[in-house]
């Protein structure tokens, strides 16, 4: 199928549909299948070849294919994620990002597209305010989207103080946000160590994310075998914490 269109249509929609489903992997849909929770059906298909599919889209007609973009499969959803990550205008980013956030049900989604955002690689000042403030959501997955777009563009000096703040204020007890809270400061204690330790002493993290950081900077080949003997040290007495 021509995916560069200059103007999409319900019809051409359909057409763009029916070749996903040609592109089923099934080995691939049972494999995915076991590691993401979805209310979405997923048809199968390689992110990399979602990837290329997103890229071919922006070639042509962004705005109409957006319009006429469903929400039925998981791929839908994730490649219309690809397409807005490529939107470098800034007010038109904002507005599709904002909307495409009730449609993130799962780390998969998530984590895909928080990693491909064109506009906040060339902007990152002017965005991170915005980001910054969806650690105060109440929704799981836009708070995880926040966190995984600070891990990925704004791990810098002049930043850290500030996410620190907003971690500490996050309202929200869930698996996957604690997730992704351990692997941000995983990787602001590999590239600031000491900053990351002073914040540790006094975050109010949770055990079971504050432990799960220990256990994430001990995973790192970034980190001496010093310094995780020294992390080890500080590890909390664990608590039962339910997945949610």
């Amino acid at each position: 199928m021509e995916l560069k269109q200059q103007q999409w249509s319900k019809d051409k929609y359909q057409e763009y549909v029916k070749y996903l489903e040609s592109l089923q992997d099934i080995s691939y849909k049972e494999f995915h299948s076991k590691l993401t929770t979805t209310k979405y059906e997923i048809i199968g298909i390689r992110v990399p070849i979602q990837r290329k599919i997103a890229k071919e889209i922006c070639k042509g007609d962004v705005f109409s294919f957006l319009k006429e973009c469903k929400e039925n499969y998981y791929e839908e959803v994730l490649i219309k994620g690809f397409v807005i990550a490529h939107i470098k205008e800034k007010e038109a980013f904002l507005s599709y990002f904002s909307s495409y956030l009730p449609l993130i049900d799962n780390w998969a989604i998530c984590d895909g597209f928080c990693n491909c955002l064109e506009l906040v690689k060339e902007h990152p000042e002017e965005l991170f305010t915005y980001f910054l403030s969806l650690l105060q959501a109440k929704e799981v997955f836009t708070i995880r989207v926040g966190i995984v777009v600070l891990l990925t563009f704004y791990i810098q000096k002049e930043y850290l103080e500030d996410i620190f703040k907003a971690i500490d204020q996050i309202q929200v007890d869930s698996y996957y946000v604690n997730m992704a809270i351990a692997w941000l400061l995983c990787s602001c204690f590999i590239k600031y160590r000491e900053k990351t330790l002073l914040y540790l002493e006094k975050s109010h993290i949770n055990t079971f994310t504050f432990n799960k950081t220990i256990s994430k900077i001990r995973d790192s080949y970034c980190v001496s075998l010093e310094e995780k003997e020294f992390v080890q040290s500080l590890r909390r007495k664990e608590e039962k914490h339910e997945k949610k």
